[in-house]
């Protein structure tokens, strides 16, 4: 593997810490200090005026914005239009006067610069000395966090300790709608209200093309007297203020934000005001201490239930921390309609877009920790449905086919060779419910929303695929795997296995509710009109399904063809190469072997059982040395496999890798904003990698093991009504129920209770 890390922050087990400051890993300071709870999203940009490289970030789960192609292509089926998550309103912003003097760190003269973000409380704090050009000398300190408890409530705190002199400072708070959207270099809100007033202000802001409404609305809870002036502006609404100081006293200004919308572009803009506004009338006892109180009591009750400890690692601990707690706070089901984008609400990057990461990698979180979370994500592909419906009609095709990329339902790339040619985002979801309701025995939601998508998803793969006249097999041409270095390629492996899965799959639920629920079945038949003969339709193309493979070795091979590219060798490319998609060119990366990510791997893992070790250990063997790791999804799945195949290096080198992707900068592109749905992996490299926990099974299976270098570990899943604890150590492993009813799991090959008297099992490392 040929990345390597880029550390600078200090290793602690419950923050992560910036001790001095790094003006060249600004960006990349944002995104790792970036805060939300699913609602708004807030990049780790300074308060104050920062004329260096910075990206100030706010966004909003739901609110966006499109953008046409200026030349739009004719040809049918290519999306002329992105949907992109928009940056919305700054409501840290800051100006800070000493002397005449503003603060800049880009210019100002500064010491003693540190910068936490704490795992307990959701906390960010910065503070440093400013020594201005006339010798003063100021301690300055910045604390922020949102509010699990609402989702609308952001605070700010900013304090001052004069070291050698006293007198007058003027700060400046505010709300700016003036932030231009980076990747488009322009502004999208219209703010048509705005009013300002000694200790709170309020702006509205409409955005130029949805029309989505936002309401922000600030109010001072410093209950220290301040002198303070209103100001407005055009896109602006806050208050300068003047506090006088005192040598050696600190004074602080603490200020609750109030961001609010319905998420409805049809709402009035006078109904979000007053409801905003009402909002903000109620913070009138606000305290931030209190606040903070509150926060740091939800993540007590969250790590208790989700934490997993590292004994003997430090930089691993740190690492799996840092992944559980930016998943929790960019999804846990609080936002109705939501979804979990590539970067979540860290930065722009892919537009704010969900991807197939949510079904395959996310979902598995979701299921062992908050199945109601899980349940909401599947929800977002009921909802949009009527969307993927379209989007297979305009591809010639029948049923729904799910975007490859998208923000509101519809389809956001418009790179035909993504777009038009990737289709595992519809196996995926077909997948998800495959595993949600076999991880939650939720039947219910199986014989409906459950069964009304498996149904158009098999339309479309029976209407995209063809059959071969020199096999008579099924399968898929001119497509895009989950390896993207291979397009227009012919029966992808990946795409044909599990379209012949998501067949067999969706005539199991239904010959089960033929049984269970005959009414039931009847009834989704009639509506959907969906008959015996398309049905007997869909089980020959599984019988027939093309599925390439070398029987002589066991390889599955990526695609028909795969086996005859040229080999290059992964490792000798140079690190200042990365990412490849900055420095090659685009038709240089499709003409070899290299893979991008895990593509036959993939599908291994997700049916695993279906997989001897041999089959797997062939096929590892294999396509490991030809992947490049250019997707961050990419090497906790290697990790996971090399566990499972006695390969205790490569399993920690990946694992290391994928838990610190971002703390280390490993594929030189935090400044974009954090891997969000790639970090829910290093959750799976814990659970299922070192755990040995498989969950696609008749039964919940474990077989725990331990690096040799770590003391212990353990994690907990939820599993139906149950809590499950693993705990290992380098003599034992131990699997016990602490909450909920016993149940049968599949324990080292054997069928064991997991009661509360807890199995203990003798140790194997990994």
């Amino acid at each position: 593997m040929a990345k390597v890390q880029d550390r600078y922050l200090v290793v602690d087990p419950w923050k992560i810490v910036e001790d001095g400051f790094h003006p060249e890993k600004s960006r990349v300071s944002e995104s790792l200090f970036s805060l939300s709870n699913e609602h708004m999203g807030v990049r780790g940009y300074f308060e104050e005026e920062y004329s260096g490289d910075t990206l100030i970030g706010c966004y909003l789960n739901g609110i966006y914005e499109e953008h046409a192609l200026k030349e739009p292509t004719t040809y049918k089926g290519i999306s002329n239009r992105i949907a992109f998550m928009v940056n919305t309103v700054n409501w840290l912003h800051a100006r800070i006067e000493l002397g005449g003097e503003c603060l800049d760190l880009n210019r100002s003269r500064f010491s003693g610069f540190r910068r936490e973000l704490d795992f307990h409380t959701g906390q960010v704090r910065r503070e440093f000395t400013w020594t201005t050009k006339a010798g003063q000398e100021l301690k300055v300190g910045f604390s922020r966090f949102l509010s699990m408890k609402t989702n609308e409530l952001g605070f700010g705190r900013i304090s001052f300790t004069p070291l050698n002199f006293s007198g007058p400072i003027t700060v400046t708070l505010g709300l700016d709608f003036a932030l231009p959207h980076e990747m488009y270099r322009r502004n999208f809100w219209d703010c048509p209200r705005s009013d300002a007033q000694a200790d709170r202000w309020a702006i509205i802001g409409v955005s130029k093309s949805i029309e989505h409404k936002l309401f922000a609305g600030s109010r001072l809870l410093s209950a220290e007297s301040i002198t303070s002036q209103p100001v407005c502006g055009d896109k602006f609404a806050g208050s300068r203020l003047t506090l006088d100081l005192a040598q050696g006293q600190e004074r602080h200004l603490d200020r609750a934000t109030v961001l609010f919308t319905t998420r409805n572009p049809h709402d009035a803009a006078e109904d979000t005001w007053a409801r905003g506004s009402r909002i903000l009338d109620g913070l009138a006892n606000a305290g931030y201490d209190e606040a903070l109180e509150e926060n740091r009591a939800y993540w007590t009750s969250f790590w208790d239930k989700a934490d997993i400890s590292i004994d003997g690692d430090p930089e691993a601990q740190q690492g799996i921390r840092f992944c559980i707690f930016q998943m929790q706070q960019t999804y846990r089901g609080a936002v109705e309609g939501s979804n979990i984008g590539a970067k979540g609400l860290t930065g722009e990057a892919y537009n704010g877009n969900a991807f197939w990461d949510t079904e395959t990698y996310c979902l598995p979180y979701y299921l062992f920790s908050n199945p109601v979370a899980a349940k909401a994500l599947i929800d977002f592909r009921f909802r949009t449905l009527p969307q993927a419906e379209e989007r297979a009609h305009s591809l010639d095709c029948a049923g729904a086919c799910y975007p490859i990329a998208t923000i509101d339902g519809t389809e956001s790339c418009t790179l035909w060779q993504h777009a038009s040619l990737q289709f595992h985002p519809t196996t995926s979801v077909a997948y998800a419910i495959w595993h949600y309701a076999r991880i939650t025995g939720d039947l219910d939601f199986l014989h409906t929303e459950g069964i009304e998508l498996l149904i158009p998803i098999c339309r479309f793969l029976a209407s995209r695929g063809q059959w071969s006249p020199r096999s008579n097999g099924f399968g898929y041409y001119a497509v895009m795997g989950p390896d993207e270095f291979q397009m227009m390629v012919n029966n992808n492996c990946y795409t044909n296995y599990m379209a012949q899965r998501t067949f067999l799959y969706t005539l199991s639920v239904l010959a089960d509710m033929e049984k269970a629920a005959p009414g039931a079945r009847h009834d989704v038949m009639r509506k959907l009109e969906c008959s015996a003969d398309e049905l007997a339709s869909w089980q020959n193309m599984a019988d027939h399904m093309i599925i390439p493979l070398d029987p002589a070795t066991g390889i599955y091979e990526q695609h028909q063809g795969f086996f005859d590219l040229p080999h290059i060798d992964v490792d000798a490319i140079p690190v200042e190469d990365f990412p490849l998609y900055h420095n090659w060119s685009y038709d240089r990366i499709y003409r070899n072997d290299m893979i991008k990510q895990p593509d036959v791997l993939m599908f291994m893992f997700l049916y695993s059982g279906s997989f001897s070790l041999a089959q797997k250990r062939a096929n590892y063997d294999y396509y490991e040395p030809r992947c490049i790791h250019e997707s961050s999804l990419s090497p906790s799945l290697h990790s996971i496999f090399a566990v499972e195949l006695g390969l205790p290096r490569e399993a920690f080198e990946f694992f290391n890798f994928a838990t610190r992707i971002d703390l280390d900068n490993y594929n030189r592109n935090t400044a974009e904003g954090i891997h969000i749905t790639s970090i829910a992996a290093a959750w799976m490299n814990v659970v299922y990698g070192y755990g040995g926990m498989r969950s696609d099974g008749d039964l919940l299976a474990f077989n725990p093991t331990i690096p040799e270098h770590w003391q212990s570990y353990s994690f907990r899943v939820s599993y139906r009504d149950s809590i499950v604890r693993v705990s290992v150590s380098q003599t034992e492993a131990r699997i016990e129920l602490m909450a909920g009813a016993p149940f049968a799991a599949l324990v080292r090959g054997e069928v064991r209770e997991i009661n509360t008297d807890g199995l203990v099992l003798a140790q194997g490392r990994a």
